[in-house]
């Protein structure tokens, strides 16, 4: 086994080790462990990219309970977690919190690097058009999945343009779309090519244009160039 090999081994037995439920004292511990530094909430104690997508509705990377209780103090009523359902401790900590400080909590689930299946995209525009506000959307870092789920907020509810709603995806929120989440990007592209010799709303073309499969597939084929919109 390789060096890299062995490590990667060893951080998966250290993330099954940590990464567990809040039923006892020494699993909180844990979690808190599990939380700063398997998933990063280290970094986003001190750098937020909290941001406002249309009226009452905003975006931001995973908040930590301070900047809940922040959030609240600013009228934010509900929280919309993009990182879907589960058991891990990130997940299970801001239920808690949520619960605690009388915040909505609701889930649902996005991909950040392939091209996301059409009912979960589907479910993201049901849950905006249920959800009460002010309401805020987060996943991981901010930057893919939640700006990928605000420019469909602008697109389904708020009619903008797509050419405004992909603006939602861009460096200023620590997204790079010659990475592999650039399959975000192109997605949006794709829509837009439709949309421009036959102008059709985002739904209509998600319901009878939209296939994950051949998006993924015409994404891995482009070189990083290509990902960026260049014609080298």
């Amino acid at each position: 086994m390789t060096i890299g090999a062995r490590f990667k081994a060893w951080e998966c037995r250290m993330r099954r080790h940590y990464n567990c439920d809040l039923s006892c004292p020494e699993n909180r511990r844990r979690a808190r462990i599990y939380n700063l530094w398997f998933d990063h909430a280290i970094l986003r104690k001190y750098w937020s990219n909290f941001a406002t997508v249309a009226p009452g509705v905003y975006r931001c990377n995973h908040p930590d309970r301070r900047q809940l209780a922040r959030m609240k103090a600013k009228g934010i009523t509900t929280v919309l977690s993009l990182r879907g359902l589960g058991h891990s401790a990130h997940f299970l900590t801001e239920r808690e919190n949520c619960a605690e400080l009388g915040l909505a909590f609701s889930v649902c689930r996005l991909n950040a690097r392939r091209a996301v299946p059409k009912e979960d995209i589907q479910e993201v525009i049901a849950a905006f058009r249920t959800l009460p506000r002010p309401f805020v959307m987060h996943c991981k870092s901010g930057a893919d999945r939640a700006g990928f789920a605000s420019a469909i907020y602008l697109m389904t509810i708020e009619g903008r343009p797509v050419k405004e709603a992909r603006r939602m995806l861009c460096m200023r929120h620590v997204h790079f779309r010659w990475t592999k989440t650039g399959v975000l990007d192109h997605t949006l592209d794709l829509y837009a090519a439709h949309n421009a010799e036959n102008p059709i709303g985002f739904e209509d073309w998600l319901e009878h244009h939209y296939d994950p499969v051949a998006i993924q597939a015409d994404f891995n084929a482009r070189p990083w160039w290509r990902r960026m919109g260049w014609n080298l």
